[in-house]
């Protein structure tokens, strides 16, 4: 009887085989969302993918991940074209993906990061930046679709914990193509009104329907506002790029009224602390200036108010014998200055003052007379040693000793062939010149 029990792998084995052998099983084109992701490190992607109904096991190789133009994340809806097989090991079976892609939605994610990511890195999303809400606002601006859930649990729930504070609608489309732009000119509007909070949301829905808050320009003018904005969109699950950048993020549209507003209860109860704080400070105070008062009521001082003078008297009389011995001292020094100053031979011989620098004047003079003759006499020596040195290099030095010297046109005549016969030439004698006609050249 026992031959007929089999083992768990035998059968495990015998369905892997059945689901290998099944040819509507080697190609299966399936699309759903990730979840349970996890990337392995040596490059296998394992994760299920699912429907709203049902899901099935995944794993996608590292050989088949390598080609992947994106990267996938829990949440993404995905197009896979893979085999179905059984995991022996486990009995279960599951998916070997060969080709992934986003669909539609995987699209709008992979839209969503990238400008999550663009933004991140601007700093839009930095705390230093986040402006606080008041905590008792007086006047509250809600840009929001006119109709729905959204504004009417928004309104009912400030009415119903804060009934004081006005609120100002400012209407808006909150899906289509047209709602970005029409967003960004409702909040724009609302910087013209004296706002402490701007509420910004609308109530639930699909991706599609909330993409309006995954828009740059909404982004951008929630950043650039002056007045505080609580982001509202969607179900606490939903998350949108205006969640990110707004100063505060409420779950829900509900929830945003109750950030934006305390409710009466908390005011009365932080009344009555306050109240119960400074009658305890105000009983306390009194308690401390009655031991206090009760303190000078004894205090010697009262009892013996002469005591106050007499004791003053001492410190009078202190003071003047102090300044009294000062005013001593000082006398006693410049008295001493004085019989210095008396005893002072410079007092007594005045002229020893202009004595020295009379001395030292004549000197002064004697060394400069000095100086002015010697250097007179080297530069009389200086100037007979080139007057003589002229005279020794001068060509008319020969004319004392009888010579003459012969130009013709100026130029000095050195040898017979510079003149002719009938020249005219000009004789130049020690003293005096001779004008002469040539007669005859030997």
């Amino acid at each position: 009887m026992e031959n007929r029990y089999i083992k768990v792998t035998v059968l495990n084995n015998y369905l892997k085989a059945k689901f290998d052998q099944d040819q509507n099983l080697k190609k299966v084109y399936l699309k759903g969302e990730i979840s349970n992701f996890k990337n392995h490190t040596r490059g296998h992607l394992y994760f299920t993918l699912k429907d709203d109904y049902s899901r099935i096991s995944a794993v996608m190789f590292q050989s088949n991940a390598k080609n992947l133009a994106f990267t996938p994340e829990d949440g993404m809806n995905v197009l896979v074209t893979g085999r179905v097989s059984s995991y022996p090991a486990q009995g279960t079976y599951q998916i070997y993906i060969d080709t992934m892609e986003p669909d539609g939605l995987g699209n709008l994610y992979i839209e969503f990061e990238k400008l999550k990511e663009k933004l991140s890195k601007e700093g839009l999303f930095n705390q230093e930046y986040k402006k606080s809400i008041p905590k008792y606002p007086s006047k509250i601006g809600i840009v929001t679709a006119p109709t729905g859930a959204a504004i009417k649990d928004i309104l009912s729930t400030i009415k119903r914990r804060y009934p004081i504070v006005q609120t100002i609608l400012f209407p808006a489309l909150v899906q289509g193509a047209s709602a970005a732009p029409d967003i960004v000119r409702q909040i724009e509007r609302a910087q013209e009104y004296d706002l402490d909070v701007l509420i910004v949301g609308r109530g639930g829905g699909s991706i599609e329907d909330l993409w309006a808050f995954n828009e740059e320009i909404v982004a951008r003018a929630i950043f650039n506002s002056k007045i505080p904005v609580i982001s509202a969109v969607g179900h606490e699950i939903d998350f949108t790029i205006a969640d990110f950048v707004s100063d505060l993020r409420a779950p829900t549209p509900t929830g945003a009224a109750e950030m934006a507003v305390p409710t009466t209860v908390e005011i009365n109860n932080t009344l009555n602390q306050y109240k119960i704080r400074l009658n305890k400070n105000i009983t306390n105070k009194i308690k401390t200036s009655n031991i206090e008062l009760q303190k000078l009521k004894e205090s010697y001082i009262l009892k013996n108010p002469l005591a106050i003078y007499e004791l003053k008297e001492q410190k009078l009389d202190s003071y003047i014998d102090t300044l009294n011995n000062y005013m001593l001292n000082k006398i006693d020094v410049y008295k001493h200055k004085l019989d210095s100053l008396k005893t002072n031979y410079i007092l007594k011989n005045p002229l020893s003052l202009y004595e020295l620098p009379k001395h030292n004047l004549i000197n002064y003079k004697t060394r400069l007379n000095e100086y002015i003759t010697n250097i007179l006499n080297s530069k009389k020596h200086e100037y007979d040693m080139l007057v003589n040195t002229l005279n020794l290099v001068n060509p008319l030095n020969i004319l004392d000793k009888g010579y003459s010297l012969v130009y013709k046109d100026g130029k000095l005549v050195k040898e017979d062939k510079d003149i002719k016969v009938k020249d005219i030439i000009d004789i130049r004698l020690n003293k005096g010149n001779i004008k002469a006609e040539v007669k005859e050249i030997n």
